[in-house]
């Protein structure tokens, strides 16, 4: 199986006051890859609608290695890494590379779930919407996803007293 890449180009918004790539592009560049491979296995935003569903990404971790600058191209590879057994957890690895040089400019790993936007919760995804995912994908190379990685992520929330924002 071909690993799937997209392409983008560097603008001038994705840029921060050091004139090279914002942190936060770097995150809107994985999840534009991630809709592209969706959208090449045949999962589409409309299909997310009908299915009153999407992906919930609960962490994202990013490794940067060079500068990424306004205009530069830029290849980001998407390979789905990780699997519950019923689909419902996910996890994406990411590669950033110059297109030109081949230079690896950043790693991304995502860590996420399938979500239900009325129940507001995690759900399975519908079986054509696995199907079309798994037939994308070598089922060899996926690491097996439960429940229990959820809770072992590695920070969790811890509530305050909201008395000590007053002045």
């Amino acid at each position: 199986m071909k690993a799937y890449f997209a392409e983008t180009t560097v603008r001038w918004s994705d840029l921060d006051a050091n004139m090279h790539m914002a942190n936060a592009s770097y995150m809107n560049f994985t999840s534009f890859a991630r809709i592209e491979f969706l959208r090449n296995c045949g999962i589409t935003l409309k299909d997310f609608a009908h299915f009153k569903m999407g992906p919930a990404v609960l962490r994202e971790e990013i490794s940067f290695f060079r500068e990424v600058h306004e205009g530069q191209q830029v290849m980001i590879s998407v390979v789905l890494s990780g699997n519950s057994s019923n689909g419902e957890i996910f996890e994406f690895e990411h590669d950033l590379y110059d297109k030109n040089t081949g230079t690896h400019l950043a790693y991304s790993r995502v860590f996420g779930l399938w979500f239900s936007t009325t129940d507001r919760k995690r759900m399975i995804p519908p079986e054509e919407i696995q199907n079309k995912l798994m037939n994308n994908i070598n089922p060899k190379k996926l690491r097996l996803l439960s429940f229990k990685d959820l809770k072992e992520l590695p920070i969790h929330p811890k509530n305050i007293d909201p008395k000590i924002f007053e002045k």
